[in-house]
C-alpha cells in the first residue's frame, strides 16, 4: 500500500517538475495556496475551541 502511494506521489512530483514555470506558479496559487488556507482556518478554530475550554473549566471565560 505505501509502495502505491509513493508510486503515485512520484508521478505526481515528476509531473508537476515537467510542467512550464508559469503553469507551476498558477499550479501553486490555485491548489496550495487554498490549502494552506484552510488549513491556518482549521488550526485557528481547534485552537479557539481549546481556549474556551480551558477558559471554562477556570471559570475566567472569554470576553
Amino acid at each position: 500500500m505505501m509502495r502505491a502511494v509513493a508510486d503515485w506521489w512520484d508521478a505526481v512530483e515528476l509531473w508537476i517538475t515537467q510542467l512550464p514555470f508559469p503553469m507551476q506558479v498558477v499550479l501553486a496559487v490555485l491548489v496550495i495556496l487554498p490549502l494552506c488556507w484552510g488549513t491556518a482556518a482549521g488550526v485557528d478554530r481547534l485552537v479557539d475551541l481549546v481556549v474556551d475550554r480551558v477558559s471554562v473549566r477556570r471559570g475566567t471565560g472569554r470576553h
